[in-house]
């Protein structure tokens, strides 16, 4: 791996960096480099290097280094979005700070502006939501096909959580336009678990096949009982060929792009993974309940932080 001419700007402290060269001038004015293990919760430096890899050029990123609101690359969702869930989205709970991007789910009460009494659809039978959250995407500002993504982040796991990174095609009508989760986190099978997935259409309408693995969230906290309180580096590589999901470079699901094709539906038999028409965005959300489960009063406010978001394409 080489590390493109970025020094560091500053000698603060955040939540940046992975298993990378970390360049920082002590105070005798001479340069030192310290390592980052990708899986550490201890704080790493602002404005730190930012690594490429041989046959790769860095196509966009956010390192959420400045303190505020997040950058203009990003869009929210709003309100009652999907899966029934109990949070409603709002841009408010979404923060940078301490070099992170900070989304944070709340027990709090907020009025349903769409509430119709009466109403089949549960987006307009709740007169309140009971929670909120955020959602974030870059669909009006960034989306990529083939590459490799990195997002470095230290996700909530009580229960309720339904923390998610993920990749939605900018085309077509949901599943056809294709969707990959990097990561999910929720309870599965009556377990704790962490999911790496993708789906594409089925025949009928709103149907979806699925390529899931489900990896018990037992597997890494027995190695490691402080898992959840450390930052870990998920990570796709796409070329025409598979998608390759990892956790800290262990492998949780390789997907073969010869059996994700659309089975029918309007876009006929597209590939929405391989097809040149269709880009993926990125999106960055904590969903409550759901999923994720009847909601552990006693974790809130939940915590979604990410450290960043890296995606490089090949020269």
């Amino acid at each position: 791996m080489n590390i493109l001419s970025i020094m560091a700007m500053a000698a603060l402290f955040s939540c940046s960096s992975t298993s990378d060269s970390v360049e920082k001038e002590n105070s005798g004015g001479n340069s030192t480099t310290t390592t980052v293990d990708s899986t550490s919760y201890k704080p790493t430096v602002k404005f730190a290097t930012i690594p490429s890899y041989d046959g790769y050029a860095l196509v966009w990123h956010d390192e959420f280094d400045n303190d505020g609101l997040p950058s203009k690359e990003w869009s929210y969702e709003q309100g009652f979005v999907r899966n029934n869930e109990l949070q409603w989205y709002q841009d408010k709970n979404a923060t940078v700070a301490d070099g992170c991007l900070v989304i944070e789910g709340r027990q709090e009460r907020v009025k349903n502006p769409d509430y119709v009494e009466g109403s089949g659809d549960w987006k307009l039978q709740r007169k309140y939501a009971e929670y909120t959250s955020s959602s974030l995407t870059t669909q009006n500002s960034f989306a990529f096909h083939f590459g490799r993504i990195e997002v470095r982040a230290k996700i909530p796991t009580a229960t309720g959580s339904w923390p998610a990174i993920w990749l939605l095609g900018d085309k077509w009508e949901w599943p056809n336009n294709g969707e990959i989760d990097i990561l999910e986190y929720y309870i599965k099978n009556g377990r704790p678990s962490i999911l790496a997935n993708a789906c594409w259409g089925d025949k009928g309408l709103w149907q979806a096949v699925w390529n899931e693995s489900v990896t018990p969230f037992s597997h890494f906290t027995t190695k490691d009982k402080d898992w959840s309180k450390k930052y870990h580096v998920w990570k796709m590589d796409w070329d025409e060929n598979y998608m390759s999901i990892y956790v800290d470079d262990e492998l949780l699901n390789k997907i073969d792009l010869k059996t994700t094709y659309n089975k029918g539906n309007d876009d006929n038999f597209e590939n929405p993974f391989v097809s040149n028409e269709m880009k993926h965005y990125i999106l960055l959300n904590l969903a409550i309940g759901g999923n994720g489960g009847t909601p552990d009063i006693s974790a809130f406010p939940l915590k979604y932080q990410v450290d960043y978001v890296r995606v490089y394409q090949k020269k």
